[in-house]
């Protein structure tokens, strides 16, 4: 979970841009619209949603494997490497 205030502001943000994609999902499908921008709104949330993931399993890994007052450089680069393997999987 995000702990810190700007990181928590973020997450929730995202949410709030999540759930009006989902709205406009909904609303794309009463009123019949075509398969093309129903899919590519649906493309839209995974990636949204997809970023949501990435950004706070960005926030845990760095709080568990990240001791800020001890941290090295070598073990702020493997947490670093892992976060990018995994953004680079989630997008």
């Amino acid at each position: 979970m995000p702990h810190s205030p700007l990181e928590k502001k973020r997450v929730l943000g995202r949410i709030k841009r999540v759930r009006g994609q989902l709205a406009a999902l909904e609303t794309a499908l009463n009123e019949g619209a075509e398969c093309g921008p129903v899919l590519q709104q649906i493309a839209a949330i995974r990636g949204a949603v997809n970023g949501l993931m990435a950004g706070v399993l960005e926030s845990h890994l760095r709080e568990q494997f990240i001791d800020a007052t001890q941290a090295t450089e070598s073990q702020s680069a493997s947490v670093d490497e892992v976060i990018s393997l995994v953004r680079t999987y989630l997008r």
